[in-house]
């Protein structure tokens, strides 16, 4: 195994995959943190797929523990820890706690760290994380109802979660390349600094991060530093690249929680064209939202949502939210729903779990970061699993059309 990789999300993992196997690695996605006994599969890559962000600190760091001790013994030879391009954390963690503890376990002294990837308009400029042309403070993030980001510079963040210093790979040195990286490395590291957040505006820049930090024990950050890291490996790459998914039958649903400007914008433009239903936060009839879906699933895709503007949430009902789709999974699937698009992380996690899918084979890129998966063992199902950050407007449409 070239590269085993823990992600703190659902999500976060299918943007990882669908990049490592855009680089030429064969990669597979675990969910949850695997058995101790489970064989690891036959890939360049594997990915174990988390539900860690939100979790108290400690969780977040006893599962990432249980996922590097398994993939240290499926022999990985680098270990990836990928974090969500926004950074998505809170002043305690999870970012630095799970950080430091895999630091600690692999008897390593020093990272380096950054969500950048320009494909995604996520760019790091002397350390101060831009969401396209705007500040990660000043974007929708502020208004994350779990994470909200109000500080776009992240080596403040960083530093407030992790132990140890936390400084800065510049522009100059990205720019000048790899081995003014690891010089750059070398001071920091010499100085006493126990990370590195990573600038990068263009592709370029996260290639020589990933080069230079392609033989350090760890690596922290989004698909982009991964993607660097993937090319300075994948001359090792012994698989065939990609999965050809299988063509499944079956009715279609789209599955909404994430309150993400992107999601929100998806959702109105899906009301369009498809059968829509908003469940009520404060309510959540679930049993009623499925009599609704079942008298419709042979009309097409149908659209079932909680996601809503900030004015518009409930606040406090996380896990109940979660707990409703995960019934509404369990629920379309006996229906005979077999292909889900699921959007926002904490939405997908719940949607995986409720449907028993242990292991994703990543298939075609729907959008940046967002692969359809076939899950593997059990029956054949199709999986799009959304960051709610991420696609266009046309994003439901354009998943549906990438399997015509």
């Amino acid at each position: 195994m070239l590269l085993g990789c823990i992600a703190d999300d659902l999500t976060g993992a299918t943007d990882l995959g669908v990049t490592l196997a855009r680089e030429g690695l064969s990669v597979v996605q675990v969910n949850g943190v695997p058995e101790a006994g489970l064989a690891a599969p036959d890939a360049d890559a594997v990915v174990v797929a988390l539900k860690s962000r939100t979790n108290p600190p400690g969780e977040a760091v006893e599962w990432s523990l249980q996922a590097l001790a398994w993939l240290r013994r499926a022999m990985a030879s680098h270990v990836y820890f990928k974090v969500c391009s926004t950074f998505d954390s809170t002043p305690r963690g999870n970012i630095g706690p799970v950080a430091d503890a895999l630091l600690a376990a692999l008897d390593a002294d020093f990272a380096l760290a950054t969500p950048a990837y320009p494909r995604n308009q996520r760019t790091v400029y002397l350390g101060n994380l831009f969401v396209g042309s705007v500040p990660l403070a000043e974007s929708g993030m502020r208004n994350h109802p779990l994470t909200p980001m109000t500080d776009s510079n992240l080596v403040r963040v960083l530093g407030a979660q992790a132990q140890g210093r936390v400084g800065l790979v510049d522009f100059a040195a990205v720019e000048a390349g790899a081995v003014a990286v690891r010089a750059r490395c070398d001071e920091l590291r010499a100085a006493g600094h126990r990370y590195a957040i990573v600038d990068a505006i263009r592709d370029e820049h996260l290639i020589a991060a990933g080069e230079a930090c392609a033989a350090m024990p760890l690596a922290v950050g989004g698909a982009g530093l991964a993607m660097g890291i993937a090319r300075a490996l994948a001359k090792g790459a012994k698989k065939s690249a990609g999965a050809a998914l299988p063509k499944v039958e079956g009715a279609a649903a789209i599955l909404s929680g994430s309150c993400s400007e992107a999601t929100l914008a998806q959702v109105e433009a899906a009301r369009a064209k498809y059968a829509s239903l908003r469940l009520d936060p404060a309510s959540l009839d679930v049993k009623a939202a499925l009599a609704w879906a079942k008298s419709r699933l042979h009309e097409g895709p149908v659209l079932i949502y909680t996601s809503a503007p900030p004015a518009e949430r409930s606040e406090g009902r996380a896990e109940d939210i979660e707990q409703a789709f995960r019934t509404l999974a369990k629920g379309l699937a006996a229906a005979g729903v077999r292909r889900f698009v699921v959007a926002g992380g904490e939405t997908s996690g719940a949607v995986t779990e409720a449907l028993g899918v242990r292991a994703l084979a990543i298939g075609p890129e729907i959008a940046p970061g967002v692969p359809w998966t076939a899950a593997l063992g059990g029956e054949p199902m199709l999986l799009a699993l959304k960051s709610g950050n991420f696609g266009g407007p046309d994003f439901f449409f354009k998943a549906f059309e990438a399997l015509a």
